[in-house]
């Protein structure tokens, strides 16, 4: 299932853990990490873990976005194994994991995932883990982290962070980024994953920036983003399930004309003038069902 819109929210607001789920995003993200001070981080997994099952009840998939799962510093007062060990319950869908660089990071998570599972009586495997691709390391490596686990449906990427580690202009353009996304992009199809999460979009008060932004990920091959506030949901939505009637028309001509051609025993024709063989029937198909998923599913709730 594509998942168009992922909404964070602080996981140390009670009142906005509640109503986080109203919204309509495919998908909620309760932070622990950089949305909580760092004096609340541990009182905040309470309030997350007991606000799960509402959560689940509103919202499509629920995620916990834990602290950075690497070395302990002077400064993680909590770290995200601690985390895990705090919230995951039978109604968690998933971990997004922040500031993954390394394949062995993963690795190290998975023993404790699978013993909770168990203990829980869930299948093996049924959490699954979202990594956060931010740094130019973790960039890198990448395609390792991709594989090193089963439980990662698609890899998120971080803009912020990563245009601090690399000491960019994160632009109103995001003409800096293009790199970094279409490496996600090559990567999460080579490693046989879905499609990247693209990250958050700062600027509150610059709604036609994030849609922009959004459309831009859609072009690159990003299957959703990442939202911090309410209003951009519906949006997000949008952008990522939108069909042109036009691209709609000639997406169904082509699928039409390949399949009568199919029947004459031809497997290559030509429609309006382009030729048209099975990798572009594939592609024709995804808009069709691209549109057929976007009639079926709710634009927001909010």
């Amino acid at each position: 299932m594509q998942i168009r819109s992922l909404l964070y929210t602080p996981g140390n607001d009670r009142r906005k853990v509640d109503k986080v789920g109203s919204f309509g995003a495919d998908g909620v993200i309760l932070d622990l990490e950089d949305a909580v001070p760092i004096d609340e981080k541990v009182a905040a997994r309470e309030i997350v873990r007991e606000a799960i099952p509402a959560v689940k009840g509103l919202a499509g998939r629920v995620y916990v976005r834990v602290n950075p799962t690497g070395e302990k510093t002077d400064f993680s007062v909590a770290t995200g194994a601690e985390d895990i060990e705090a919230v995951l319950c039978p109604e968690l869908d998933g971990l997004v994991v922040p500031k993954v660089e390394s394949a062995e990071e993963l690795g190290r998570l998975d023993p404790l995932i699978a013993a909770i599972e168990r203990k829980q009586g869930r299948p093996e495997g049924a959490v699954e883990v979202a990594p956060i691709i931010e740094t130019a390391l973790g960039l890198w490596n990448a395609f390792e982290i991709a594989r090193s686990s089963s439980r990662i449906r698609a890899l998120h990427f971080g803009a912020g962070d990563f245009t601090r580690d690399l000491n960019l202009d994160w632009a109103r353009d995001e003409a800096e980024l293009m790199y970094a996304r279409s490496r996600l992009v090559v990567i999460s199809r080579a490693a046989g994953i879905g499609a990247p999460i693209d990250s958050v979009w700062a600027r509150l008060d610059d709604g036609e920036g994030f849609a922009e932004s959004a459309r831009q990920a859609k072009r690159m091959g990003f299957q959703g983003k990442c939202c911090i506030h309410p209003a951009q949901v519906s949006v997000a939505n949008h952008e990522f399930s939108y069909v042109s009637p036009d691209e709609l028309a000639e997406a169904r001509k082509v699928v039409d004309a390949f399949e009568e051609a199919q029947r004459r025993g031809s497997a290559s024709i030509r429609v309006g003038g382009q030729f048209v063989d099975y990798p572009i029937v594939e592609k024709s198909r995804r808009i069709v069902e691209l549109h057929d998923m976007s009639e079926q599913q709710p634009e927001g709730r909010g």
